[in-house]
C-alpha cells in the first residue's frame, strides 16, 4: 500500500511541475494602445474592445496580453510620438496608434518598426509613414455617405455648414473633402461661404463652436458632422426640432437622444470598439505567427441609426463600456 501511495504522489507531484513549467513558459507580452485623447468616449470604447481581445485572444496565441493604455489626457500629437518612443524604448511588443496628426507621430512609428516593433493604425491613419496597417473607417466613404442622407432629410435644397475637429487630422480631411465633391452632385444645395468650422474634439469646445456658428450664421439650414463631439453634450443644437437638419458621424449614448428628439436625422456608427479589438488581432497574428494582413488599410463598416434602431445600438453601448 506504501509504494502505490507513493507511486501516486509522484506521479501528482510530476503532473503539478508540467502545469507548473507550462504556465511559467506563457509569454507575456504588452502591447501599447495610443489613441487621440482619453476624454473622448469613441476611444474609451477602443480601449475596451482592446482589453477585451488581449482577454479572449491571449490564450488562442498561448501569450498573456496586457495592453499600456498610454493615450493623452487631451488631444496631443506630439504627447502621441513621445509615447510611441517610450513604448518602443520600454520592451512593448507590438503598438496601435490613432494618429492625431500623421506628420508629428511618423518619425516614432518609423522608428518603432526599425527597432522590430510592429505598429498597427486604427481609426486615423499615418499613411506614410513604415506602419504595416490601419484599421478604419473608408473617410470619403463616410464624407459622401453624410450628405447624401443630409440631402434627403433636406430634400435636396438649402444652405449647409460642415462641423470638423483637428484640421491637421488625416481622416477628417478625407471626409470633409468628400463632404464638398457629395455635396457638388446637388445644384440646389450650396455651402455656405467659409462653411467648413473647425473645433478642439472634446464636447464643450465642439459643442461652443457650433452654437457660435449657427448663432452667427442663421441661413444654415442643413449641418454635417464628419465628428459627433458637439452631440456628446447636452442642448448641443440650438434650434427647434426639424427646423434644421442634421446628420454626425458616430452612435454615442448621448448622441442617440438627438435622433428622439428630432434634432438629429441620421447618425453614422463606426467600429469604436472594433478599433481596440481588431488592432490587438492583427499584432497579435503579427508578433506570434509573423503573419501580415493581405490589405494595409482595412474597413471598418459604417451603421446606419435612426430613430428605430437607436435602442438596439444603446445596448451595444452598453456592452462596450462595460455597463
Amino acid at each position: 500500500m506504501r509504494h502505490v501511495f507513493s507511486l501516486v504522489s509522484i506521479v501528482a507531484l510530476l503532473c503539478g511541475f508540467a502545469v507548473s513549467s507550462h504556465a511559467q513558459d506563457k509569454k507575456k507580452i504588452v502591447i501599447g494602445l495610443v489613441a487621440k485623447s482619453q476624454s473622448n468616449p469613441v476611444f474609451q470604447a477602443a480601449y475596451s474592445g482592446a482589453k477585451d481581445a488581449a482577454k479572449e485572444l491571449g490564450p488562442k496565441y498561448g501569450v498573456e496580453v496586457v495592453i499600456d493604455w498610454q493615450t493623452p489626457p487631451n488631444e496631443d500629437a506630439q504627447k502621441q510620438a513621445q509615447a510611441i518612443e517610450q513604448l518602443a524604448n520600454g520592451g512593448a511588443a507590438g503598438i496601435a496608434v490613432s494618429a492625431s496628426d500623421a506628420n508629428t507621430v511618423t518619425p516614432a512609428i518609423d522608428k518603432a518598426m526599425e527597432m522590430g516593433i510592429p505598429v498597427f493604425c486604427f481609426d486615423s491613419d499615418a499613411p506614410r509613414s513604415k506602419r504595416i496597417a490601419c484599421y478604419g473607417t473608408d473617410d470619403e466613404s463616410l464624407g459622401h455617405q453624410l450628405i447624401q442622407h443630409l440631402a434627403k432629410a433636406m430634400n435636396e435644397k438649402g444652405t449647409v455648414a460642415i462641423l470638423s475637429g483637428n484640421q491637421s487630422a488625416p481622416n477628417l480631411q478625407k471626409r470633409v473633402n468628400a463632404a464638398k465633391e457629395e455635396l457638388a452632385k446637388f445644384p440646389n444645395m450650396k455651402l455656405l461661404d467659409d462653411g467648413v468650422f473647425y473645433a478642439v474634439e472634446t464636447p464643450e469646445d465642439a459643442a461652443k463652436t457650433l452654437a457660435a456658428a449657427h448663432s452667427t450664421h442663421p441661413e444654415i439650414e442643413g449641418w454635417c458632422f464628419v465628428g459627433g463631439w458637439p452631440l456628446f453634450t447636452k442642448d448641443a443644437c440650438k434650434w427647434n426640432a426639424g427646423e434644421v437638419k442634421a446628420v454626425s458621424c458616430d452612435a454615442l449614448p448621448p448622441q442617440l437622444g438627438y435622433l428622439q428628439s428630432g434634432h438629429v436625422q441620421v447618425l453614422l456608427a463606426q467600429d469604436c470598439y472594433g478599433w481596440g479589438y481588431k488592432s490587438i488581432e492583427l499584432l497579435l497574428e503579427k508578433i506570434v505567427k509573423d503573419k501580415q494582413p493581405e490589405k494595409a488599410k482595412i474597413i471598418d463598416p459604417l451603421q446606419i441609426v435612426t430613430k428605430e434602431n437607436a435602442a438596439d445600438v444603446l445596448k451595444m453601448w452598453d456592452k462596450w463600456l462595460g455597463k
